[in-house]
């Protein structure tokens, strides 16, 4: 029996966790353009986290994830809120699949399905395969668990201990709602807590009004996931994962005050009698009972968040002044928030944001060395500026790095893991750029510190080569923000000319040598500034090319 019902716990919550990662992979882009539909609209936010919740098919990955935007500033407080009620809402369609009565036929859809994602080399169909898998191992864990919980109705002495859980009072109310809390806490998935009070109810081994009262103490558990994922983010993220949590104790204890009329009200709403009895061989069984703990757990999250959608704005307000900001409260990288790591098809976008910031930063080099090498004495602010670029893109770039290395380290569909391998190369590549363009300036700074400049014509000669360098850069940026792979042939040429301009330019030089005295500082600074440019241009064209796989 223990064997039976741990196993059986075991094979249903790797089913969630396949059924999830299948219906992400699939559904990648629809999830993409659901957060981003996300406004301060607290309605239109409840749709959106409904909506996800049932394509990733958990409220905790959805509510962590929430949490993780919010860290990273991508979600304000107020959204967060209407995306994690939504999120309550959509978690009650996990219930309603659990009743379907098809828990038989688990087996061979995983057995159908498994063979499918294996041998399948079609990746649509291969995912579909896996949340199919996943869709079969949920039910055959159901089956299993539902077999245990049979066995253990025919044990007197478990019998005799559920009957300490009855909640047939206020005091065996709360103490089944503390029960459902901890078992939700220690299994960390609300799905799978809900599944073994369906399999014990069903079997007979509690009564509908106990299972009610556990499903209660569930929606409380739930919240610590979101809580573990709240510690160490920004104060906002805190704020979203503290409303989860008064969400849903607010709600149980609302609830909890007419709880025993409510039990009379969910039978009498989906018109089932939850003391049927059907024999099922020599066991009997309750099938009714887990149709009405699937509409109790449903009704009490629509409802609940009804009550609560009206007052978002002002719970929010409350939270925030509740719950004091941190003083210098940065973040390195917001974005990249490992939390969204459970969601790859929107990782990836967040780490592409951070590759464009890359590159713009870039950008912004480019035009202040233009202005340093324009000035005799360059602006302190413009070299400050400049070298904190730099120390900023070295630590994006080891950020980014090590998130896209977690990412990839999933299983993920092709396309995820082509853009992840793009943004690895395009990271190294604008880093490589901003030492660079560092190293110009450090020569140029050097230069004067010594008291020397260049004449008129070198100088001109530089910015020339430089407004030719920076039109490449922004050009292969510009594309990647949007979504241009078509840029190889056209960064090329205007490599072409960039080389050309600096094989021209190192001819001149030499023959100035020839015919004019020229100090060695001076000479090795020139030099010195077109091989760097030269070497930008090279990294640019990688850019281009590494743009190019992404397809």
């Amino acid at each position: 029996m223990t064997t039976t019902l741990i196993g059986g716990l075991g094979i249903f919550l790797l089913g969630m966790k396949y059924m999830s990662q299948g219906l992400q992979s699939i559904a990648g882009a629809s999830l993409r353009r659901l957060i981003g539909a996300v406004t301060n609209n607290r309605i239109l936010a409840t749709f959106v986290g409904f909506l996800v919740t049932v394509l990733v098919q958990s409220s905790s990955v959805t509510t962590v994830m929430t949490v993780g935007f919010v860290n990273g500033g991508l979600m304000s407080l107020t959204q967060a809120i209407g995306v994690i009620m939504g999120a309550n809402i959509g978690t009650t369609s996990t219930g309603l699949i659990l009743v379907l009565k098809i828990g038989k036929y688990g087996l061979p859809i995983l057995g159908v399905s498994s063979l499918v994602y294996l041998f399948s080399k079609n990746e649509k169909l291969r995912y579909t395969a896996l949340a199919t898998m996943g869709v079969g191992m949920v039910f055959f864990g159901l089956e299993l668990m539902k077999d245990a919980c049979e066995f253990l109705e025919d044990v007197p002495e478990f019998r005799l201990w559920f009957q300490h859980f009855e909640a047939n009072s206020f005091i065996g109310l709360y103490q089944c709602m503390f029960v459902g809390c901890i078992l939700t806490m220690l299994v960390q998935s609300s799905s799978a807590t809900l599944a073994i009070t369906l399999s014990a109810a069903s079997a007979g081994l509690i009564p509908f009004e106990t299972a009610a009262a556990l499903v209660l103490g569930e929606n409380i558990g739930t919240t610590v996931t979101a809580l573990l994922a709240s510690i160490g983010t920004t104060t906002n993220a805190r704020r979203a994962a503290y409303f989860h949590f008064l969400f849903n104790i607010g709600g149980v204890l609302w609830v909890s005050t007419i709880f025993f009329w409510y039990v009379k009200f969910i039978p009498w709403l989906i018109d089932v009698d939850v003391t049927e009895v059907v024999m099922v061989g020599d066991t009997p069984t309750y099938p009714s009972t887990a149709l009405a703990i699937a509409a109790t757990h449903s009704v009490f999250n629509i409802v609940n968040t009804l009550v609560f959608l009206p007052f978002a704005g002002k719970i929010a307000t409350l939270l925030t002044r509740v719950v004091k900001d941190k003083p210098q409260e940065i973040a390195h990288l917001k974005s990249l928030d490992i939390r969204i790591l459970e969601t790859p098809a929107l990782a990836i976008n967040q780490s592409r944001a951070e590759v464009i910031k890359m590159g713009v930063i870039c950008d912004e080099m480019a035009h202040i060395l233009y202005r340093i090498l324009s000035q005799k004495t360059p602006d302190p602010q413009d070299v400050e500026k400049l070298f904190q670029h730099e120390e900023a893109l070295d630590q994006m770039q080891d950020e980014i790095t090590s998130y896209i290395t977690h990412l990839l380290a999933m299983d993920l569909t092709q396309d995820v893991i082509s853009k992840g391998r793009c943004q690895l190369r395009m990271a190294d590549e604008y880093e490589s750029i901003s030492d660079y363009l560092q190293r110009i300036a450090k020569f140029r700074l050097k230069l004067n510190k010594q008291g020397r400049v260049f004449d008129d014509p070198h100088n001109n000669s530089l910015l020339d080569l430089l407004t030719m360098v920076e039109k490449q850069l922004n050009h292969v940026t510009t594309a990647y923000q949007h979504s241009h792979t078509d840029v190889v042939s056209a960064t090329i040429r205007s490599g072409t000319e960039i080389k050309h301009k600096v094989k021209t330019l190192q001819r001149e030089h030499l023959d100035y040598l020839s015919a004019e005295k020229v100090d060695p500082y001076i000479n090795v600074s020139y030099t010195s500034t077109l091989n760097a440019l030269r070497r930008v241009r090279d990294h640019v064209i990688n850019l281009a090319e590494a743009l190019a796989g992404e397809k």
